[in-house]
């Protein structure tokens, strides 16, 4: 059960990195008004809930305590992040304001998986 739960936590970080490294990529664009959602963002937070659901799952079946409130926190950013990454992902450009702060909520969430215990 721990190399399942292990692979699963590699498959939640590949969606995490997916998601910042999307973002990453355009803020030389946001800062010239042209950032768009690229695909890899969407997929990245759609991973990352995925494997998140099933990390929940399997430590539960694996008799692990979760700390069900740092998980509803992140899955509320998580679900805001989201949301504003699918309704605008057909748009040509994003506002700064919009596209920064998907950015600025995923490293929030991912401080709080490192620093909530």
């Amino acid at each position: 059960m721990d190399v399942l739960i292990n692979v699963v936590v590699g498959l939640h970080i590949i969606g995490i990195a997916a998601l910042l490294g999307g973002f990453l990529t355009q803020m030389k664009a946001m800062s010239a008004g042209t950032a768009r959602f690229v695909p890899g963002m969407l997929h990245g937070a759609l991973t990352m809930l995925v494997t998140g659901v099933a990390l929940v799952g399997l430590s539960q079946a694996n008799d692990e305590s979760v700390n069900t409130l740092k998980i509803g926190v992140k899955l509320a950013v998580l679900i805001v992040i989201l949301g504003l990454v699918y309704v605008k992902r057909d748009e040509e450009r994003i506002e700064k304001g919009l596209f920064g702060a998907v950015g600025a909520l995923t490293v929030v969430n991912i401080f709080i998986a490192l620093l909530w215990h």
